[in-house]
């Protein structure tokens, strides 16, 4: 009796859609960061309350639009979530390519410029190009960890099949971030290219953003040697970045055999 063939095969969403979700995640992702920055700035007199109530708007907005993009593209939302996939999964031909890489970056990088429009629109506080200077030496350290502890948290869920969790441990991890980094944890090249474009609380110079992307390159740097470390065989897991978005594809030649079987 011949063996039947195999009744799933697993396929990522065709590109297109995957880039949107990029892109619309990226976006929703800076307006969250920069609209609850200005309503912050517009509520509040104390620097700490702001921080507190710009950073707990990040942390749900984040674990949201994970779950809600994460199943199309794995809700990179981060130029360097996206290259660490690439580069740790190459070897066992897994993640994404690194064309795909460029593509999703460019999404990312458009999406986290409209995010931040969107908010400057949303509080009519019009379009201004940010004047707040961030790259001092600490800050630039904080880039470096926040980073890093990023992007080893999303690889240890991935190897260790834990990416459903992935909505609230980054989001948790970022909420953190914001308080033990002196950067306050952009953590992120589309977010940071997209906050320039606010100059409110959540803004960020633009001196200060080639500082910035360079430590998260740093930053992720550090990271893939951590996870090396730790967990050796993490490129087999890179399809589930951050979260897995696999789409279960069923042949109409193996619903026919699966018939076959049916009593």
């Amino acid at each position: 009796m011949t063996k039947p063939p195999p009744a799933s095969a697993e396929r990522a969403a065709p590109l297109a859609r995957r880039l949107f979700a990029e892109f619309l995640g990226t976006g929703l992702l800076v307006a969250v960061v920069v609209g609850s920055g200005i309503a912050a700035q517009q509520l509040s007199n104390d620097v700490g309350l702001q921080l507190l109530e710009n950073s707990t708007a990040t942390v749900f907005g984040l674990a949201v639009l994970i779950l809600m993009l994460g199943p199309v593209s794995g809700a990179h939302f981060n130029p360097v979530v996206s290259l660490a996939d690439w580069f740790v999964g190459r070897r066992t031909g897994s993640g994404l390519s690194l064309s795909d890489v460029g593509a999703y970056s460019i999404a990312q990088c458009v999406g986290g410029v409209g995010g931040a429009l969107l908010a400057d629109a949303m509080f009519s506080v019009g379009v201004h190009v940010s004047t707040k200077h961030r790259a001092s030496g600490g800050h630039l350290l904080g880039e470096v960890v926040a980073t890093a502890g990023l992007i080893v948290l999303i690889f240890a869920l991935a190897r260790t099949h834990r990416g459903l969790l992935a909505a609230p441990a980054v989001g948790a991890y970022i909420g953190a971030a914001y308080w033990f980094t002196s950067s306050t944890s952009f953590a992120n090249p589309a977010v940071t290219i997209g906050r320039m474009f606010s100059d409110t609380f959540a803004g960020i110079a633009p001196a200060s953003v080639a500082g910035f992307i360079a430590m998260q390159l740093v930053g992720l740097i550090v990271a893939i040697v951590i996870v090396l470390i730790l967990y050796p065989d993490a490129g087999a897991e890179a399809d589930d970045v951050v979260v897995p978005h696999a789409h279960t594809q069923h042949s109409g030649h193996a619903e026919a055999a699966e018939a076959t079987q049916r009593p």
